[in-house]
């Protein structure tokens, strides 16, 4: 088996114990923050805030991660980021305060960095026929780890506690880390001076293609977790019970997974044979039009239904954009190019949940929806005018 297969195995295994143990526990930081925590006012402020801090870490830190990468191999900073996120997740099971929570979520975001090393070994050790094909493929991991995640999370949340979820958060981030360990890459001389992470940008910036991508990546990150504070409230407010909230939220948020791991391979195969542009376009406006009728469901099985929907066309758009900047970069900049479209996701993750967060409790979460799928819509627009479609 050539070693970018075997790669691309031992990869998607561990991208998807990291997702699932994510998963496992941080949608339900609402329903332990008011809770355990004893947050009444101001839920869903407090919610996007615990959700973004960490981002708005980690993406401050991405271009760092990235460099050390290039220079040393994106292997060393997998193990690097597991170990430290399998800490972080054990962590939260002491916590008894929200402000203890927030500082968890700190060094949470420092130790971030999984995804994007497992990306560059993807896009850097992959033949460039098969790059398409990888990285849809790769893309399958986190969208499974994001269907069982929430559904085990749920029923352990519903069974030993929410602090039990953190447990095993913890214990299957570790598991992950040792996993990736069996992954073979070939070390390359590296140049003995690292540039500065302001000349990376620059490079960036004066690379065609990559500014238009990174803009897309913020947007449409910003425009997605807007929800990830809501989705749990949203549930229990269309007509779940309080007891089984955080298993009807699995429930949901299991949904985009599935559709993303029935159809993840499958757009990227297309990516690769009508191009990256055109299925972004494509995965854009599926996606804007899903979001737009979410705001008009008010039952729970209605409401899966429709996320299910949105997410066979969503699941085409991470996956284009990421081989777009793959595609866009020259090889030696790669590592460099995915941890600075790391940073462009990371702050449209912090944006996000923060906005999500004070909008929700002001205009109502059905109008999120509809932010949400005329961002996207406008995105798509902006893809075939900006002419990468």
């Amino acid at each position: 088996m050539p070693d970018w297969k075997r790669n691309l195995y031992i990869l998607w295994i561990g991208l998807f114990l990291n997702h699932l143990a994510y998963t496992l526990s941080v949608p339900f930081f609402p329903l332990f923050l008011e809770h355990d925590l004893g947050i009444g006012r101001g839920l869903e402020a407090w919610s996007g805030i615990s959700i973004s801090i960490s981002f708005l870490i980690s993406g401050l830190c991405a271009p760092f991660w990235g460099s050390l990468a290039d220079r040393f191999g994106s292997k060393p900073m997998l193990v690097r980021s597991g170990v430290g996120l399998g800490l972080a997740h054990l962590a939260n099971y002491f916590v008894y305060d929200p402000f203890s929570f927030i500082l968890v979520r700190i060094f949470q975001g420092l130790m971030a960095g999984f995804s994007p090393a497992a990306l560059t070994l993807v896009g850097s050790r992959t033949p460039e026929k098969h790059v398409g094909y990888a990285l849809g493929v790769i893309s399958t991991s986190t969208a499974a780890g994001g269907i069982l995640g929430p559904l085990a999370g749920g029923a352990l949340a519903h069974w030993v506690g929410l602090r039990g979820c953190f447990i095993a958060s913890g214990v299957i981030t570790l598991i992950a880390a040792a996993i990736v360990l069996a992954v073979k890459e070939v070390r390359e001389r590296r140049a003995p001076v690292r540039q500065s992470v302001l000349q990376d940008i620059r490079r960036a910036a004066a690379t065609p293609g990559l500014p238009a991508v990174y803009a897309l990546i913020l947007t449409v990150s910003t425009s997605v977790l807007i929800l990830e504070p809501l989705l749990t409230i949203y549930v229990v407010r269309i007509g779940a019970a309080a007891k089984d909230a955080a298993l009807s939220s699995g429930i949901v948020f299991s949904a985009v997974g599935v559709a993303t791991v029935i159809m993840g391979p499958y757009w990227g195969k297309v990516g690769g044979r009508i191009g990256y542009g055109k299925t972004l376009f494509i995965g854009l406006l599926g996606g804007g039009i899903g979001s737009l009728l979410q705001a008009f469901v008010q039952n729970i099985a209605g409401f899966a239904l429709l996320r299910f929907g949105y997410g066979l066309f969503f699941a085409a758009v991470y996956p284009a954009m990421n081989a777009l900047v793959v595609h866009y970069a020259d090889k030696e900049f790669r590592g460099r190019a995915v941890s600075l479209s790391q940073s462009a996701s990371q702050f449209g993750i912090v944006a996000g949940p923060l906005l999500g967060g004070l909008l929700g409790g002001w205009t109502g979460i059905p109008f999120i929806f509809i932010l949400t799928g005329v961002v996207l819509l406008s995105a798509a627009w902006y893809v075939k005018a900006g002419k990468l479609a």
